[in-house]
């Protein structure tokens, strides 16, 4: 009866310790509906890029933005990563019916304008000739809430893309293109968590307000507006604490497993208490 007893509140206490982490990973309605309204959001996706990383085009992470350019032409867009997430970057770019074999290429930069290697995916590919269109994609690591000054960590903030062909005939400069590009990212959870987090985060996008927004100033660099839907999160929180804490709880409940099944059943009957 004592074990049965043991088992049943150890089992009681379990089920305590996992619903926090159940109740994480169910989906909500919520989340069905911001995926629905995410898509339907696409009709106020940019139809533009920038030339450059100070005019490079903000896109929300889940839209598609699409840009009208030129064969030789460098696109910018911009957006917002933060800790835990692992973004993936695809580019489509529609060619011109007649063209040469040209090669396409998308770079992915940080906050402090630093090369982020792709974890996978075709980030240069050649399209041969008179082919319609050619896909790429950049797989990014997983973004870390903190990271050494020396090291190339992706770290929270604003990531910059570029996209432009790097191998082009002088035949087929300057025909015009078509791109799409779109940012959707993976939420890894705890098993991403570090010790330690930023302040703020890495260069939170950056652009060029004109004079007269500037009441008569110059123009002036300012913070982007452009961040996560629930804000930056980085910090000291994350779901590796529950699993932390269940740990622990299956821990308590073995120790006090093991002493209920080698303690015995205490002093036998036929033992007098003086003996």
């Amino acid at each position: 009866m004592r074990i049965t007893r043991v088992l049943s509140a150890s089992l009681l206490m379990l089920g305590l310790a996992v619903s926090p982490a159940v109740a994480d990973s169910t989906p909500s309605p919520s989340s069905s509906s911001s995926s629905s309204s995410s898509s339907s959001a696409d009709s106020g996706a940019p139809t533009q890029a920038g030339t450059s990383f100070r005019t490079a085009t903000e896109v929300e992470q889940g839209q598609t933005a699409t840009a009208n350019g030129s064969a030789g032409d460098y696109l910018y867009w911009s957006f917002p990563a933060d800790a835990g997430q692992r973004p993936t970057v695809r580019a489509t770019v529609k060619l011109p019916e007649a063209h040469a074999a040209e090669t396409w290429q998308i770079d992915v930069y940080d906050g402090l304008r630093r090369r982020q290697a792709c974890q996978y995916g075709a980030q240069t590919r050649t399209a041969a000739a008179d082919t319609a269109s050619v896909e790429l994609a950049c797989v990014l690591r997983t973004v870390r809430a903190w990271s050494d000054p020396w090291a190339n960590d992706p770290l929270p903030g604003t990531y910059y893309v570029r996209l432009t062909v790097v191998d082009l005939t002088t035949a087929d400069l300057g025909l015009p293109v078509e791109t799409e590009l779109r940012v959707d990212s993976k939420d890894i959870g705890g098993s991403a968590a570090v010790d330690g987090s930023l302040a703020e985060p890495l260069v939170p996008g950056i652009a060029v307000k004109s004079a007269a927004e500037e009441d008569g100033s110059s123009a002036s660099a300012v913070l982007s507006s452009i961040e996560p839907d629930d804000g930056w999160s980085s910090g000291w929180w994350s779901d590796r604490w529950v699993w932390t804490g269940l740990g622990g709880v299956l821990a308590a409940l073995a120790g006090v497993g093991g002493y209920s099944l080698t303690r015995g059943a205490g002093r036998p009957t036929r033992v007098p208490p003086g003996a």
